[in-house]
């Protein structure tokens, strides 16, 4: 039945009884008398269902709208993918693939054709029973040459989709991928009514998550309520949830401190040593894939020019952003996106770390024939400290004779007036659990969220070897390769892996173990923690 630690795990959050823990445990080599007493403790401790639960997140903007495929940062993640909808499948606490509205799934021999086999009785907010027309609607949302869908770039390499019955889809490929699983957990992904046309209904919020929406005013807050029709047994515990947007670290600090909010995300790192040492708070981080990246459009001057690109990344000081910035919460970013949770990461040896090499830079901005002066568009929201470690920026790029000017923009709109559309910009991405979903999304020729801009003919074609390649040893040295051409030539700067930082108020009763593929329990809080 698994370790003891999943057993204690496993009662915790409802999925066994007590006869079953003590089966296991038994089984895992407890004695009698530690099984008991450790199910007595968790049994004490069981999730309990009430309360109106508060949180400040961040991300927001009143821009923000209800369809999925235009949810670009935290706050709708967590509104849309963590409490109204659902996906085919999820990241469980584990970091492994596990079924959500898909019961389970198969692959041809060659991964081209996946077939999802649905839950059966679940049911939207609007009353409509859950069906295979329904999933194919919500993918089909996100294809298309007018989709505008940020997920435009997973769901390219579908070739069809189409329902077999009323509880199986089955998704064409281009070319085999047996990553396919992990893709359709995406945020973007979630599962909607489909209207009688076939195409997706998203504007009314409605979908077969864990809360139904009361109320949303973008940029400001959404307020939701407990499903009571909500498929999964043992979540969804509050009676009611209130979404907040707090921009400023300071101000969700002290929301928290007075109680006005039980949780936020994005600590202020310059004070989290005060916070925890508030009797009232827990202050706890969580480790993945979190980056920050400093992206250049490499489609136009000055940063279509490898050697301008190469002069900015030996320019950055990286060791000293990693002790001053996030207080050493995290490590050294390498100029490749690939962090340490995925599986295929290259070694120190296989890619060494680029070190902060004034002289380097000079070189490369010498060879480039630019002048040294640069804009660097930033703000609070593009990644935890992102203006102070600008301004690190330009005093370590000083001594290669570069010269950055830091443009402080406003967090409202950054991610729909700056992002993607300045030069130069701050941006920071969570964790994909899988090297092709992070580089089809963010690095390939086309991604609507490939933020820098960048083409590259050889990345493009591994990009889809790699992808059909099930040898796992012959795969690996594919993505390889990929992060030693995104790490010399590729149009972002990553300076930084960054812990994802939370804090809540003691009267929330967190699980034993949390998802790190994304902050805040993988932004399934709302569903997986409860009042004490």
């Amino acid at each position: 039945m698994g370790s003891l630690k999943e057993l204690k795990y496993k009662l915790g959050k409802g999925l066994i009884d007590r006869r079953l823990f003590m089966q296991g445990a038994l089984a895992a080599g407890a004695t009698f008398t530690v099984a008991n007493t450790i199910a007595s403790s968790i049994a004490k401790a069981a999730p309990k269902k009430g309360g109106h639960y508060v949180q400040g997140l961040t991300g927001g903007g009143t821009g923000d709208v209800l369809d999925p495929a235009q949810t670009l940062d935290s706050f709708m993640i967590n509104v849309s993918a963590g409490q109204l909808r659902n996906n085919l499948t999820e990241i469980g606490p584990d970091g492994q693939i596990r079924g959500e509205l898909a019961e389970s799934w198969e692959p041809s021999d060659d991964a081209v054709t996946w077939v999802f086999n649905l839950r059966k009785g679940v049911e939207f907010h609007n009353g409509k029973t859950m069906e295979a027309n329904d999933v194919v609607a919500s993918l089909n949302h996100h294809r298309g040459e007018k989709t505008k869908s940020a997920a435009k770039g997973i769901v390219k390499p579908i070739k069809d989709i189409k329902a077999d019955g009323k509880d199986k889809v089955v998704v064409e490929l281009e070319g085999g991928n047996a990553d396919f699983p992990f893709l359709v957990s995406d945020y973007h992904l979630t599962i909607c009514p489909a209207n009688e046309d076939g195409s997706m209904e998203w504007k009314s919020g409605a979908g077969t998550g864990g809360y139904v929406l009361e109320k949303f005013e973008p940029g400001v807050s959404a307020k939701l309520k407990r499903n009571p029709n909500y498929w999964k047994e043992n979540a969804a515990f509050f009676d009611s949830v209130e979404n907040l947007f707090i921009a400023d670290a300071g101000a969700r600090t002290n929301a928290l401190r007075s109680g006005q909010i039980h949780s936020m995300s994005n600590l202020d790192l310059k004070t989290v040593h005060l916070l925890k040492r508030e009797s009232e708070i827990q202050v706890f981080p969580s480790f993945g894939n979190k980056h920050a990246t400093l992206p250049m459009l490499s489609n136009a001057p000055p940063f279509d020019n490898n050697d301008v690109r190469l002069a900015l990344k030996y320019a950055i000081n990286r060791q000293e952003m990693l002790d001053k910035i996030v207080k050493g919460q995290g490590e050294l970013g390498n100029d490749s996106p690939v962090g340490p949770a995925n599986i295929y990461r290259a070694t120190a040896e296989e890619l060494p770390q680029r070190p902060y090499d004034p002289e380097k830079a000079k070189f490369h901005l010498k060879k480039a024939g630019h002048d040294g002066n640069f804009q660097l568009h930033l703000a609070d929201t593009a990644f935890e400290g992102a203006v102070d470690a600008g301004q690190l920026y330009t005093e370590s790029a000083k001594a290669a004779g570069i010269n950055i000017k830091i443009v402080r923009e406003p967090n409202d709109g950054y991610w729909s007036n700056v992002w993607l559309k300045k030069p130069w910009s701050g941006s920071y991405w969570g964790g994909r659990p899988t090297e092709d979903w992070i580089f089809s999304q963010i690095y390939s020729s086309g991604a609507d969220w490939n933020e820098s801009k960048w083409e590259h003919e050889k990345f493009n074609k591994l990009l889809v070897e790699a992808r059909a390649e099930l040898d796992p040893k012959k795969r690996r040295a594919i993505y390889v390769e990929m992060q030693l051409i995104l790490h010399n030539e590729g149009g972002s700067i990553i300076p930084l892996f960054m812990a994802y930082t939370h804090a809540a108020s003691k009267k929330i009763m967190l699980p034993e173990q949390m998802a790190s593929n994304w902050e805040l329990d993988g932004h399934k809080n709302a569903e997986r923690w409860s009042f004490a």
